[in-house]
């Protein structure tokens, strides 16, 4: 079960991503207050105590960065990794808890382009989000990152020997990841939010679609200098609360295959299919809801 707290509300989401289609059991969005008696009265009606539980990191908690994959043991591979990220981040690098991605070399490609993504949270912030757990009675056993949810998510449209990108806008900004073979190869942050791209001024929406097909291009670009021998196949449109238009436009002016998704389409929701609203509200506390084994590193 997923479980987000905030702004007075309490977001759950509890995934089965078992054998065959992928379900969601449960989802539900609470106003509460924000106290550990509050929590814990939401917690407690949803079940969660019954439930192994994860809760996703905000932008502004972690920073994840690309490094070359150094070549050493394995029992030595954190450690390195430490050396090559402490000046890549902006906190100190005692003041952060690393966790490594890898980023698998496809095959034709050198092994010398093998990198992987390091993930540095800030331990002030873990550690606040352990102690509201904890006193909220809610049984927290992972702390996930947006890009591995939306990676979840992205990996339901992956077809063979193809790459799959996936762009999600919410109230702060955007992210687009890039998926092959269920691994996350991509991720970059748009820094403006969905209400940009839904503004009432003509003009001003033109220009956010005309930005993201700018980065968009240039994210693209980057990858298929990086992957050679990865073809991406389509970009997919997450679902949105309202019709920005997006999908349409970056169709029309790119030139590449773009799909609006509908998450009803992949994932089986207890009592019905899911409004788009909700798709959006919950999507990364979805994702991260069909979260797997992991692999340790």
């Amino acid at each position: 079960m997923v479980i987000g707290a905030g702004n007075g509300e309490l977001t759950a989401v509890l995934g089965d991503a078992g054998a065959g289609r992928p379900a969601v059991r449960q989802y539900a969005v609470r106003a509460v207050e924000e106290t550990a008696s509050g929590l814990h009265h939401a917690a407690r009606d949803l079940g969660a105590g019954r439930y192994q539980c994860a809760t996703l990191l905000a932008p502004d908690e972690y920073q994840i960065v690309v490094v070359d994959a150094p070549n050493v043991p394995r029992d030595e591979l954190k450690t390195a990794i430490r050396w090559r990220v402490k000046d890549l981040i902006d906190a100190h690098i005692d003041d952060v808890t690393l966790d490594i991605l890898d980023i698998p070399v496809p095959k034709d490609t050198p092994a010398r382009n093998h990198t992987m993504y390091a993930v540095a949270g800030r331990n002030d912030a873990i550690q606040a989000i352990i102690k509201r757990f904890e006193d909220a009675d809610i049984p927290l056993t992972v702390i996930d990152i947006p890009e591995t949810a939306q990676r979840n998510v992205a990996a339901l449209y992956e077809e063979p020997e193809r790459a799959v990108a996936l762009l999600h806008f919410d109230e702060h900004e955007g992210l687009l990841t890039i998926n092959y073979a269920g691994e996350l190869y991509f991720a970059r942050r748009f820094d403006f939010p969905y209400a940009q791209l839904n503004a009432d001024d003509e003009m001003a929406r033109d220009d956010a679609r005309g930005r993201v097909l700018l980065e968009l291009q240039r994210s693209l670009d980057h990858f298929e200098r990086q992957f050679r021998s990865i073809p991406v196949s389509k970009l997919l449109i997450a679902p949105e609360p309202f019709s920005t238009e997006l999908a349409d436009y970056l169709a029309a002016e790119s030139g590449f295959p773009v799909q609006r998704i509908d998450l009803n389409d992949v994932i089986d929701f207890d009592g019905g299919s899911l409004d788009p609203r909700l798709q959006w509200r919950l999507f990364h506390s979805i994702g991260a809801s069909l979260r797997q084994e992991v692999k340790a590193l």
